[in-house]
């Protein structure tokens, strides 16, 4: 059973650091994307982040750009966002969703619609 839970959620104050956490189980993230997606209250779902394991592509929202950093742990089977440099505006619950394969951008961005699995989502909250 395919199942992704994150975590490393919580307040942080501007200017701060997070790290979160999406960890996999039930499958092994070799030839999956794997992507961070947000979505804050009143607002549509965005995709922040995405790494394709098959290929080793990466992306970033032009919001997080320099700011945010995927990575994966093989081992851990995990995949994390560190958040740096944040913003009120960062405040979000943020979601780890995968699919296999690769991963495309329509219009420089990700689409929700493309990820088929996804974790409970992990609130963020940026305020001082």
């Amino acid at each position: 059973q395919v199942q992704l839970v994150e975590s490393g959620g919580g307040l942080v104050q501007p200017g701060g650091s997070l790290r979160l956490s999406c960890a996999a189980s039930g499958f092994t993230l070799d030839y999956y994307a794997i992507a961070w997606f947000r979505q804050a209250p009143g607002k549509e779902r965005e995709g922040v982040s995405c790494l394709s394991t098959t290929d080793g592509s990466t992306y970033y929202a032009d919001s997080v750009k320099g700011r945010f950093t995927i990575s994966r742990d093989n081992a851990k089977n995990t995949v994390y966002l560190q958040m740096n440099s944040l913003k009120p505006e960062d405040t979000a619950v943020y979601y780890c969703a995968t699919r296999k394969g690769v991963f495309g951008v329509v219009r420089g961005r990700l689409r929700e619609v493309d990820f088929g699995s996804w974790g409970q989502g992990t609130q963020v909250t940026v305020s001082s």
